[in-house]
């Protein structure tokens, strides 16, 4: 099957877009639920108290809302390029996450870890290596 510049440039965009704003969206969420504090709602009103905070947060819904972007991209992009393809690349991800938890969440992440995202990533050089589109638009 022939692969078109085009279908390249659009896949690889979305895909980025997969990439920034599924990490961004977690730790947006992370920090957002890290200033609300532990849920240990027991009541009625406690409960009510504990989703006034969450649903109030910028974070929350900043996170809400690059998660939102993150789907429809991962939508967007299967609709013309192979799950086979597009899981693999988008992994690259967790290199972002790790990145974001050092630096902005401030948590250690440990050699072998660091090792573990380094072998992710060029496993998505190698998918990357391959087309996008293996089977026929219907």
């Amino acid at each position: 099957m022939k692969s078109s510049a085009g279908l390249h440039f659009k896949t690889y965009i979305l895909i980025l877009m997969m990439v920034l704003f599924g990490p961004l969206g977690n730790v947006l969420l992370s920090l957002g639920m890290k200033r609300v504090g532990a849920v240990t709602a027991r009541t009625p009103s406690e409960l009510a108290h504990v989703f006034t905070h969450v649903f109030t947060s910028g974070a929350i819904w900043l996170g809400i809302a690059s998660l939102i972007t993150f789907f429809l991209a991962y939508m967007l992009v299967l609709s013309w390029a192979d799950y086979s393809y597009v899981l693999p690349a988008s992994s690259v991800a967790y290199g972002v996450v790790a990145l974001l938890g050092h630096f902005v969440l401030h948590e250690a992440v440990t050699p072998l870890r660091w090792m573990g995202v380094l072998v992710i990533c060029l496993g998505v050089l190698v998918v990357g290596q391959t087309a996008p589109r293996t089977t026929e638009h219907t």
